[in-house]
């Protein structure tokens, strides 16, 4: 084995050889050579969808619920006025458990029953079930919160 360690010894102490015909790469060119066969492809997006964070759904009481009827069915009774509608709603995550609160705003276009979808006046759709609170300029639902008994 000790002769293996003096190998290299007749050209350890050469020069380092220089082309004449092709320009000395700079070190990041060099580096630039091997980025492709990173050894963790993929790690850093990986950590970031670790790091990101998602809420779980509030579950409404039976008041709140009766309350968010009660705003739909006003919603329904006035969609030829198109009032201004503010929905705030829970988005389930597409990549891992829990989801986030949205808010979405626009002109009100009406319920599809079928789907159980509140639709906008430019086609966008939220699912009644994940609705948590709904805001408008009609007046009936501004100044109620509930069943006018």
């Amino acid at each position: 084995m000790k002769e293996d360690s003096h190998r290299y010894d007749d050209i350890l102490m050469l020069s380092h050889h220089v082309s004449r015909r092709h320009r000395q790469m700079s070190m990041s060119e060099r580096a630039a050579q091997f980025s492709p066969f990173a050894a963790l492809t993929g790690y850093d997006a990986a950590v970031r969808e670790t790091a990101r964070s998602t809420e779980e759904k509030r579950e409404l009481s039976e008041e709140e619920k009766q309350i968010l009827d009660r705003q739909v069915y006003l919603l329904t009774e006035n969609a030829r006025q198109k009032p201004a509608v503010e929905v705030t709603y829970f988005k389930p995550d597409g990549l891992k458990a829990g989801g986030s609160y949205v808010s979405c705003s626009g002109r009100f276009r009406g319920i599809n029953t079928e789907k159980g979808l509140l639709v906008f006046e430019d086609k966008t759709a939220v699912p009644l079930s994940d609705i948590m609170s709904i805001q408008t300029d009609l007046p009936e639902i501004s100044d109620s919160q509930g069943y006018e008994d």
